[in-house]
């Protein structure tokens, strides 16, 4: 049977829609986004806990965006001939593991180790969600499935943050890292009663990385994404240190701005569809363009925590455009590819956020928070030219 036919009976009234296996996996989504993130929020904590710097905690998050960018290029061929029911299975339970050695951990090996089997389960799940998505529910409806799995990010971004800023300092970081196992398991039960089997189709050629990296605007596209997570990711790692030694904030006033980053952003992401459908060439450009300036404004006027409120909260909103969008353009560029379309987007993200935590790192330590954000708003300043002068997306 064809790609486009199969395609057609996906989209046909026969097939019923698996809502309760998209809501499984968005609520994975928020527990690997959890788990993702908590350094941003607990990094003072864990540098002090561990006697090392907080450039060299900041790389807990570094090497997770690594080994999620090498799954990411190779999940899909490696797993070809498995059932994608136990494949999103087992990096649930890769979650699982990841969280309780990071919080049994006696040192700073120990919790990259964790982090490490965290960075194979973000991979692999974000390269096979798209493609997931399309064999749960009937094409008209796989931008909704969509939507609902990516906001478990902006519930993750919302909840894991300011809560982890918040309970880290009454319960203690590691307790932190026990609740996100929990979370896992929880995530890995409604999964395991709700994925239908999703036999792999071993005997579809898929396209190599590089084949679908030399369609014609991809590679403008994919320098744009690097340039954007990089300034994010960069923004987003060292905002607590900013908080903490430029604007002065206590531990309430950090979990304040941090969970206004958290809704801004779950607001964002519900405003992205309406924007995205009316131009999503402007809302890309626009939005990396305001997160840029942003960026600029922190610097130069940081020391105001109620401005520093509101900047981080109007990042927020901006940047819960910014993943629904790429994915949509993914979607319009290389729609005959979705699982090599979003592995190559996923790896392209992943390298940007182990740039910009990594270099971030080395920035903060040399010239603190505020080298951190004017290195962002030059990134994200490159990346809304290029997306504004290069990127163009089909209808």
């Amino acid at each position: 049977m064809s790609q486009r036919s199969e395609a057609a009976n996906r989209g046909g009234v026969e097939q019923k829609p698996a809502w309760g296996a998209v809501f499984a996996m968005s609520f994975g989504v928020f527990g690997l986004i959890t788990a993702e993130f908590l350094p941003v929020s607990l990094l003072t904590p864990i540098a002090r806990s561990l006697e090392v710097s907080e450039g060299q905690a900041g790389q807990t998050i570094t090497v997770t965006a690594l080994v999620a960018l090498v799954t990411s290029l190779f999940i899909t061929l490696a797993t070809r001939r498995i059932d994608r029911r136990w494949v999103l299975l087992a990096f649930s339970l890769l979650q699982v593991a990841s969280n309780l050695l990071v919080a049994f951990a006696a040192d700073l090996s120990m919790i990259l180790v964790g982090r490490m089997l965290l960075g194979v389960a973000i991979g692999g799940f974000w390269t096979l969600s798209t493609a997931t998505a399309m064999r749960l529910v009937p094409s008209s409806q796989v931008p909704k499935a969509l939507s609902i799995i990516f906001s478990g990010v902006s519930l993750a971004t919302i909840i894991a943050t300011p809560l982890g800023s918040f309970l880290g300092e009454i319960i203690g970081w590691r307790n932190i890292f026990l609740v996100a196992g929990l979370l896992g398991a929880l995530a890995l039960l409604w999964q395991f009663f709700s994925l239908p089997a999703m036999p792999a189709d071993s005997a579809k050629r898929h396209g190599s990385m590089i084949d679908v990296l030399l369609r014609p605007g991809m590679r403008w596209g994919m320098l744009a994404i690097i340039l954007l997570f990089t300034g994010h990711f960069a923004f987003f790692t060292y905002m607590r240190p900013f908080l903490e030694t430029v604007a002065q904030a206590d531990v309430n006033g950090i979990s304040g701005i941090l969970l206004a980053f958290g809704v801004a952003n779950f607001f964002g992401t519900s405003l992205a569809g309406y924007l995205l459908m009316r131009n999503l060439h402007l809302t890309l450009s626009g939005m990396t363009l305001l997160m840029s300036l942003l960026a600029l404004l922190l610097v130069l006027f940081g020391h105001y925590a109620w401005l520093d409120g509101l900047c981080i909260a109007l990042w927020g909103m901006a940047f819960g455009a910014i993943p629904v969008g790429w994915s949509t353009w993914i979607t319009r560029t290389v729609p005959d590819e979705a699982e090599s379309g979003g592995g190559l987007l996923v790896a392209t993200i992943q390298l940007a956020i182990t740039v910009g935590a990594a270099a971030g790192g080395w920035v903060f330590d040399a010239s603190g928070a505020r080298g951190v954000f004017m290195a962002s708003f030059v990134l994200m300043l490159l990346a809304a030219t290029t997306i504004f002068m290069r990127v163009r997306a089909r209808a």
